[in-house]
């Protein structure tokens, strides 16, 4: 699996490898559409570059200001991400990736700029997801509605998708051999929709 590919299975997209196990249809390539703007960019100077693109792009405009807006939302609160400033990220565009990483650092300049303003709790803490633990969910309280969700997208689109795979793929998390929630959540949450809207194939 070559890198960019490698930086979207983290978050849930599924290797072509594992995608023909689980599908017995050639699906439409949307995942290479995307991944081959990333060699389109202008000459960058380092490799971190068209990654942290790809996050601006998809990522951060899909998933984590979703999720920011939904839950700020449901609360009554008005949330500003004053680091999405388009100054703000066009300067940190121009910035060489060692002030951004440095081997396990993160967002150096960052730390540095603050270290004398912050306590060092704040500014050595580690950093904290914005993630739900899904791996964890699907082996435990969700486990149910996940079997039975399954069951009910392979009973009834089993044309589409093959149990096999996908039973190994469950097997496989249950027996932690691989984290793959988030992939499972994704079928999961595909099937819920596809059952909600009497989606036919």
């Amino acid at each position: 699996m070559n890198a960019a590919r490698s930086h979207v299975y983290w978050n849930g997209t599924f290797a072509q490898c594992e995608l023909s196990s689980i599908v017995s249809q050639q699906l439409p390539g949307a995942l290479d559409g995307v991944l081959s703007q990333m060699g389109n960019l202008q000459p960058v100077t380092d490799d971190l570059a068209p990654f942290l693109w790809l996050d601006q792009k998809y990522y951060l405009a899909d998933d984590i200001l979703v999720k920011s807006d939904r839950m700020s939302m449901a609360h009554s609160v008005e949330v500003r991400p004053p680091f999405l400033d388009h100054r703000i990220v066009e300067f940190a565009a121009t910035l060489p990736a060692d002030l951004k990483i440095l081997g396990s650092r993160q967002k150096i300049v960052l730390k540095e700029l603050m270290k004398r303003k912050l306590p060092p709790s704040i500014v050595n803490r580690g950093k904290i997801g914005f993630d739900i633990p899904a791996h964890e969910w699907l082996r435990g309280p969700l486990l149910e509605l996940l079997e039975e969700t399954l069951e009910f997208g392979l009973a009834e689109y089993g044309q589409l998708f093959c149990q096999d795979g996908i039973e190994n793929l469950k097997k496989r998390h249950l027996q932690r051999r691989v984290n793959v929630g988030y992939h499972l959540w994704g079928l999961l949450i595909l099937f819920l929709w596809m059952k909600k809207w009497k989606v036919k194939i």
